[in-house]
């Protein structure tokens, strides 16, 4: 064999030595994270070893969704960008569609759990689109990926994915057919397993609570949530203020969680028109809408929304489109 051909060939054969380990870390069948993790899900819970061990060689590592995590449109986009993506006239009609083909089971949910029929439609709505939209991943695949190949919140997501094993076992789910968001999020209201687990039911009698495939479930298990979260029924949400020139700026909160009452915040510059109890908690929001800054309090059910999704921004967005689906 000529000595240059001999050189090719040896370089080409290092070269596919090289990629043989990466094409086989496209699955977690030999990582070490995803082997404890089996270890783990038998010790602890007795799952059958090969069950699992097979389940991590059909996980698949995906980039797109570390890409997609270090992205979140709650960090990058301002108010008014965020609001322009979920305030849309197509969302409010197809909201109205909702409500109206989903009338007795919201009335009959706003009843049993004391939350609002729009609120729980505006949920669904800025979460999936009413369900057009429950992500276009599998749940393995993301929660894998996020588990073992994300060190910054591994731990959260490998006990996603600790979750998401018991629940398709509970509910006798395929665990390679589910899909959801990046982040592993499911169904028309998007919980992640440790939600789906504690805060879904099964509110059509049918004996499983499907949020992935029955808006009935749906419904009933986001209203569930919020009670269980302490919504306060009859109470306001947010409301609008304005502000002075000389106005306390550092009043507005950087946690979600009201530390202040009403009574300060009016102290420091805030007004408000409609007459509330100025010895309850509120939260000072500076929002930068399309037109300029934006001023808000939010209220103690605003901080509920947001145990939901932790961002003023989803907060309220949520709030803005439930008045858009309760206006006529």
């Amino acid at each position: 064999m000529p000595k240059t051909l001999s050189h090719r060939c040896t370089q080409l054969c290092l070269l596919l030595l090289i990629s043989l380990p990466t094409l086989a870390d496209e699955n977690y069948a030999n990582h070490p994270q995803a082997q404890a993790f089996v270890e783990r899900m038998v010790s602890e819970h007795g799952f059958d070893r090969a069950y699992v061990q097979n389940l991590m060689r059909e996980a698949e590592r995906k980039q797109s969704i570390l890409d997609a995590i270090s992205r979140p449109a709650e960090r990058v986009l301002t108010w008014g960008e965020y609001r322009s993506r979920f305030l849309t006239q197509g969302r409010i009609k197809q909201g109205r569609a909702f409500i109206k083909e989903n009338r007795d089971t919201l009335e009959r949910a706003a009843q049993d759990f004391g939350v609002p029929v729009e609120i729980i439609a505006a949920i669904i709505g800025v979460e999936t689109n009413y369900g057009r939209n429950k992500g276009r991943y599998r749940v393995l695949d993301s929660l894998a990926t996020l588990g073992f190949d994300y060190p910054r919140r591994s731990k959260f997501f490998s006990k996603q994915l600790e979750q998401y094993l018991l629940l398709v076992k509970e509910q006798k789910f395929d665990p390679t057919a589910v899909k959801g968001s990046y982040a592993g999020a499911m169904g028309y209201g998007q919980f992640i397993p440790s939600s789906y687990r504690h805060y879904a039911i099964d509110y059509d009698g049918d004996g499983v609570a499907d949020i992935v495939n029955n808006p009935v479930d749906a419904i009933g298990s986001v209203a569930n949530y919020f009670k269980s979260h302490g919504w306060r029924p009859g109470e306001m949400v947010t409301v609008k203020a304005t502000v002075s020139g000389a106005y306390d700026q550092s009043l507005a909160d950087k946690k979600l969680k009201p530390k202040r009452t009403l009574a300060d915040l009016q102290r420091g510059g805030y007004r408000v028109d409609a007459a509330l109890n100025t010895d309850q908690p509120a939260t000072a929001m500076d929002l930068q809408g399309n037109s300029g800054m934006e001023h808000w309090l939010g209220l103690y059910n605003f901080y509920v929304i947001t145990r939901y999704n932790h961002s003023r921004l989803y907060g309220m967005a949520v709030f803005q489109l439930s008045q858009a689906l309760a206006a006529n």
